[in-house]
């Protein structure tokens, strides 16, 4: 009886030759068509990238010099601030 039930078990109820045929059927019916076509170009997306990366500094620094900090946050865009924070890392202050 366990000889029987292995003999079934190895057979597959249904046979793959014709989900096969089936598939390619298909395919010559509808060829597969890739179209190259991109919303925006390269350039212009390296652009923004630049862009959103420059936002998204600006903005921590912002965030973190006047929320964080005790300063204004526009007073981290300005040149003397920085160049106060240099002159106390080199040492001048």
């Amino acid at each position: 009886m366990t000889n029987e039930l292995k003999s079934e078990s190895t057979q597959p109820k249904v046979p793959q030759k014709e989900k096969k045929e089936k598939r390619s059927e298909k395919n010559k019916e509808k060829p597969i068509r890739w179209y190259n076509f991109r919303l925006f170009p390269i350039w212009l997306r390296i652009i923004l990238v630049l862009i959103l990366l420059i936002l998204a500094g600006g903005s921590g620094l912002m965030i973190g010099f006047g929320v964080i900090g005790s300063g204004e946050p526009f007073d981290v865009l300005k040149q003397e601030t920085w160049r106060h924070m240099l002159d106390i890392i080199n040492g001048k202050e």
